[in-house]
């Protein structure tokens, strides 16, 4: 190919170097990656054994937050499930706590039903009580024979992107309705249809700073915008440049506008 024929007598940037001037806080900050701070959460420690089973069927020895503790930590240090039980042995040991470690073989059986206690799990959230709703888009680029094309031959291709928004649970951090667009719609315009794939009562909704622009919308699904004084000073900042009258860092007018919502 033609790109490959020069390709050894291209130009290369070269990785830029850097002389280190402060020794004594560089070699502070490679010590501080090494430290490590264990802490288990007497909360941890005192829900450790399973509460009593009330039915029919075997009682369970460790609870769901001693399984969570055990999966955490095997997941933060890169373990597997043998080594996660012998590293939680030996902390708990030098803690000096008497507790039972859970086995692997337990470890891999409950990881299989295991539910967080803190994010619920999947649709499994109680749909009673109202829900703060926070909503964002992000853009996704699509892949396809024009990337290869670009990379194999050089030739420019357009590219294509599509818009996922979503409706977040401010609480949990939940997606709870999401919708797929193209690159030329809206974020304002999927803040409504959003809402309505929600079934339960929502208290609040947060939208980013694109979407608050557009306020006539939102009376319609009974919902007022939270603005923030600093997105009020940022607007009227850009429409005065826009008009050629740019806005004064100390106009105090403009920056103690109150908050809507």
């Amino acid at each position: 190919m033609p790109f490959k024929h020069n390709a050894a007598r291209r130009h290369r940037i070269g990785k830029m170097k850097f002389k280190v001037t402060n020794w004594a806080e560089y070699e502070a900050g490679l010590r501080r990656r090494g430290s490590l701070t264990f802490w288990i959460t007497p909360e941890a420690l005192s829900s450790w054994q399973a509460p009593k089973r009330t039915t029919r069927g075997g009682q369970p020895r460790y609870s769901e937050l001693a399984i969570e503790t055990a999966l955490m930590l095997g997941l933060v240090f890169g373990l597997r499930l043998r080594q996660t039980e012998g590293l939680l042995v030996s902390a708990l040991k030098l803690m000096g706590l008497d507790l039972a470690v859970p086995d692997h073989t337990t470890l891999s059986r409950r990881a299989r039903t295991w539910r967080s206690m803190n994010r619920p799990n999947g649709r499994s959230i109680a749909k009673t009580g109202p829900v703060h709703i926070i909503i964002d888009s992000t853009g996704l680029e699509v892949y396809g024979a024009g990337q290869w094309l670009a990379e194999k031959h050089g030739a420019k291709s357009r590219r294509r992107w599509r818009k996922l928004h979503l409706a977040l649970d401010a609480a949990t951090g939940e997606i709870i309705a999401q919708n797929m667009t193209d690159q030329n719609a809206g974020d304002a315009s999927q803040v409504e249809p959003l809402l309505n794939e929600i079934d339960r009562p929502i208290a609040s909704s947060r939208p980013t700073a694109p979407m608050m622009v557009n306020r006539p919308m939102m009376p319609s699904v009974g919902i007022a915008p939270m603005l923030s004084s600093s997105f009020h000073l940022d607007q009227t900042r850009s429409t005065a440049r826009k008009r050629g009258s740019p806005v004064s860092e100390t106009d105090t007018s403009k920056r103690s506008r109150p908050t809507v919502g």
